[in-house]
């Protein structure tokens, strides 16, 4: 399988303001989110376009990824990244949207895998797992700092 798509959405209970501060708030990724960010730094900002080097956390692993982002005021981000190392690329989504119950996040990550070996455990492993630690190492952080 060379290509899988990653859908999920959620609400935390928060004012969208305050959830959009933290989510685009890239350097301090690592401090927020520190279970998939081990760094992220700007190397170049034009306006809502962003270009990152990170180093993220993946399957007990770090890797180097390159990003490219556009914020999208208000809402939320889109981004392009490449991960030579892992043997993927993708593209991501986090859209917010407000609601009764606070701020819904909807999230897509299409996700090309180019790395032969990945490719024969990439549905279990990208698919399922991946969205499970996305949740946890995020959503969950999201709703520690805004629903106690």
């Amino acid at each position: 399988m060379k290509h899988i798509s990653l859908k999920g959405s959620w609400v935390i209970k928060a004012p969208i303001d305050q959830v959009f501060n933290i989510m685009t708030d890239f350097e301090k990724w690592p401090l927020y989110f520190p279970k998939v960010a081990e760094s992220l730094k700007v190397i170049k900002r034009e306006g809502n376009y962003l270009e990152m080097d990170a180093a993220v956390k993946s399957f007990g692993q770090k890797f180097p990824v390159k990003m490219k982002y556009q914020i999208i005021p208000g809402r939320g981000y889109i981004s392009d990244n490449e991960s030579p190392k892992f043997g993927t690329s993708g593209h991501e989504e986090l859209l917010m949207e407000e609601t009764e119950e606070g701020t819904r996040i909807n999230y897509i990550y299409e996700v090309d895998i180019h790395n032969k070996w990945l490719r024969v455990i990439a549905k279990p492993l990208i698919g399922w797992f991946s969205m499970k630690f996305w949740q946890k190492a995020v959503i969950d952080e999201l709703r520690k700092r805004f629903e106690r």
